[in-house]
């Protein structure tokens, strides 16, 4: 007999603890989060508060329908144009602002007050002043998701540069290490994570931005299937669109993380 083979026993105790892992897996344990909340929606959709809260079956049925006759999908492809922009754009350039932020002190002292203001302003205060000049288009909805998205996603990418391993940094200088490849090689590596949590975090707020663009702008899209089903009382309906667009944001996440693990941190892929 092999001295390296497995003990029976300790391959029965392995079998019978099999499916309670299973139960702990992280996609079990969401999926139960995800029922009870959806159950306690029909609960409460169902007791006799408020008409204006219906049940999960009803908005269910709602958005079946918002998607059989085809208005779902054309409100989407209305709503996602300025949020894809907005979101390239927040991306592109506030990743390069934050980086430059946190290599030099020199942009710092320029850039963050300004985006620390931008996060904290209300945007309903500023919607007024971007229609005033931009009007009503395209262009003003771009500039509210970019005003939403692009001051987290600087500021994230500040602090990720700013906060690199000091230690890294040294022992590449130590080496001889041009400016270049410190950056390049321990600085840029260093700083993905947090990076990429920033656009994660931005992301959320520019889908917030849209919808919010298309309340306070002009109702189009996603807005405008919830304000008209508010005004004409028809509540699943604008439920149900209300719930399209979070699950449509919280898919883009999840895809930005499934990214993150699979091409820049390989050291967090689950082994078999």
């Amino acid at each position: 007999m092999n001295s390296l083979s497995t003990p029976p026993a300790t391959v029965a105790r392995a079998a019978r603890f099999r499916p309670l892992a299973a139960l702990v897996h992280p996609l079990t344990l969401r999926a139960v989060s995800f029922a009870i909340a959806l159950l306690a929606w029909e609960i409460a959709g169902r007791w006799p508060v408020s008409p204006s809260f219906p049940p999960f079956s009803e908005t269910a049925t709602a958005f079946v329908a918002l998607l059989s006759d085809g208005s779902l999908l054309r409100a989407f492809g209305v709503t996602l144009t300025p949020l894809a922009i907005g979101l390239a754009v927040s991306g592109a350039v506030g990743v390069g602002i934050g980086v430059a932020m946190g290599l030099d002190e020199r942009v710092e002292w320029f850039g963050v007050p300004i985006f620390i203001v931008l996060q904290a302003a209300p945007l309903a205060a500023l919607v007024p002043i971007l229609v005033m000049a931009y009007g009503i288009g395209l262009l003003t909805k771009v500039s509210i998701v970019c005003i939403m998205a692009m001051p987290v996603i600087v500021l994230n990418s500040f602090k990720a540069v700013r906060h690199a391993p000091r230690s890294l940094i040294e022992m590449g200088t130590s080496f001889l290490g041009t400016r270049a490849q410190i950056i390049r090689k321990i600085i840029l590596p260093a700083a993905t994570p947090v990076i990429f949590a920033g656009l994660r975090l931005g992301a959320a707020a520019g889908f917030v931005g849209a919808v919010l663009a298309e309340l306070l702008v002009t109702p189009t899209g996603i807005g405008d299937i919830i304000t008209y089903n508010q005004s004409i009382a028809d509540y699943p309906k604008m439920y149900a669109a209300i719930a399209a667009i979070i699950m449509v944001s919280v898919g883009f996440i999840e895809i930005l993380g499934f990214v993150e693990q699979r091409f820049l941190r390989p050291e967090t892929r689950r082994t078999a």
